[in-house]
């Protein structure tokens, strides 16, 4: 017997056996479908998962590491290793039943079910209901990926100060009480998405979200010792350069790869990554050469990231000329919202988590409603700026409010701060035995 008949002949025995009475499938949850593969949607989506979980690893630990004073680094490269290994534990045993699963009554708008944890009813059978030309174990190893850089772009703002143990608990917490139910109510049948609030990969789940937190931090925990006074410059742009490279790479893995499939919209929404990126970088450059005299290289990397936050959100829905214009008006106003806002209003962001992605993400998704047409994607029509700013409002609100309980219950258990003496030695080798030598 030849390879193609003993292949359709073992098709035809495992299509008979599956239906047979006793092995019929279990009752699909809620979100789920009957899996009807795209193989060249999967192949796209696995792409996009590796691409995205090189942002974290080593890309934002690398662009936040160089960012530091030299006693610090591996204590912020530490922190984006334990966010990767707490989410991606939480998010198998609860944390993709809060964001995708249907929770009870009314509160199904604002936070998911219990049903899906520990992944119960997930098998290599069902789809994600919106996506069923893909395995649903890849739908939720693609979300994980968003889930894990979240708690990680956090950490820009509290580092240099934070207790690794207060980190730890701050990630597992943060990721249940905040980005869980911010991810349902966009993303997984909430409020926010019913209401029409466009957001194609993340503008408001992980980038406002994360910077709203990242404020919060700021000021809870107040300044680094020293702030304002003490040289802080960062200690190895190299590696801040690297990370930037590998945070551009990935990002089309989180944009492109939004789009679910690989087809035109993925292609724009890669194009416009690019596109946003740069336009950024030259409106961050100008600007501060307009306003310090000279262009730096951080100025530079915070450009192209600012970019690519801001584009986040709308992708998917823009043509290249709205991507372009998104791109030149975020890079300015990411400038204003890490010079110029965080030096009037004195508050120590330390990686400006909140002066980046916080700025940028609201810009991008207020503009998200302004360019956002249909001639890209259907799901545009009805799109408008005061939708936006509602769903802002809502993400903001709730992160706001979730963090600073995360906060509370962290500053009464494990404590908030490193003493001064230990912060003024490092963390590196006060937290973790270890030093750049």
């Amino acid at each position: 017997m030849n390879r193609t008949a003993a292949l359709a002949a073992s098709l035809a025995a495992g299509a008979a056996f599956a239906a047979s009475p006793a092995l019929a499938a279990p009752a699909l949850l809620p979100h789920q479908a009957p899996l009807v593969l795209d193989a060249a949607a999967t192949a796209w989506i696995l792409t996009s998962t590796a691409l995205v979980l090189l942002m974290t690893l080593p890309g934002l630990a690398l662009f936040y590491g160089g960012m530091v004073r030299k006693k610090n680094i591996i204590s912020v490269i530490a922190q984006s290793a334990a966010a990767f290994a707490i989410v991606s534990v939480l998010w198998f045993l609860i944390g993709y039943a809060l964001s995708f699963g249907r929770g009870p009554g009314v509160l199904d708008g604002v936070v998911g079910g219990v049903q899906a944890a520990f992944l119960n009813g997930v098998t290599m059978q069902t789809a994600n209901a919106l996506l069923p030309g893909l395995p649903e174990l890849l739908f939720v190893s693609f979300q994980m990926t968003f889930a894990i850089i979240a708690p990680a772009l956090v950490a820009g703002a509290f580092a240099e100060r934070m207790k690794f143990s207060a980190s730890l608990l701050f990630f597992g917490l943060w990721h249940l009480i905040v980005y869980a139910p911010i991810c349902h109510q966009v993303w997984g049948g909430g409020y926010l998405g019913h209401l029409g609030v466009l957001d194609f990969a993340g503008g408001a789940v992980v980038h406002v979200n994360a910077g709203v937190a990242g404020l919060v931090c700021a000021l809870v925990l107040g300044p680094r010792h020293g702030f304002g006074r003490d040289n802080m410059a960062p200690a190895n742009l190299a590696y801040s350069a690297i990370g930037t490279g590998l945070l551009l790479v990935g990002w089309l893995g989180f944009n492109a790869g939004s789009a679910g499939a690989a087809d035109a919209l993925a292609a724009v929404a890669a194009f416009n990554t690019i596109l946003a990126a740069g336009a950024a970088a030259l409106g961050w450059m100008t600007i501060e050469w307009f306003d310090r005299k000279r262009p730096t290289l951080l100025g530079l990397l915070s450009g192209v990231v600012g970019g690519l936050v801001a584009i986040t959100p709308a992708a998917g829905f823009v043509d290249p000329k709205g991507a372009f214009f998104i791109g030149l008006i975020a890079g300015p106003a990411c400038y204003a919202g890490a010079v110029w806002l965080k030096h009037a209003l004195k508050y120590d962001d330390s990686l400006d988590a909140f002066g980046v992605h916080g700025v940028g993400g609201i810009v991008g998704a207020l503009l998200t409603g302004l360019f956002a047409t249909t001639s890209v994607n259907a799901l545009a029509e009805g799109a408008a700026v005061w939708k936006q700013a509602v769903g802002l409002l809502g993400a903001i609100a709730w992160s706001a409010a979730g963090t600073f309980v995360v906060l509370m219950i962290c500053k009464f258990t494990t404590g908030l701060r490193v003493s001064k003496d230990q912060e003024v030695e490092g963390l590196d080798y006060t937290q973790h035995g270890e030093a750049i030598h």
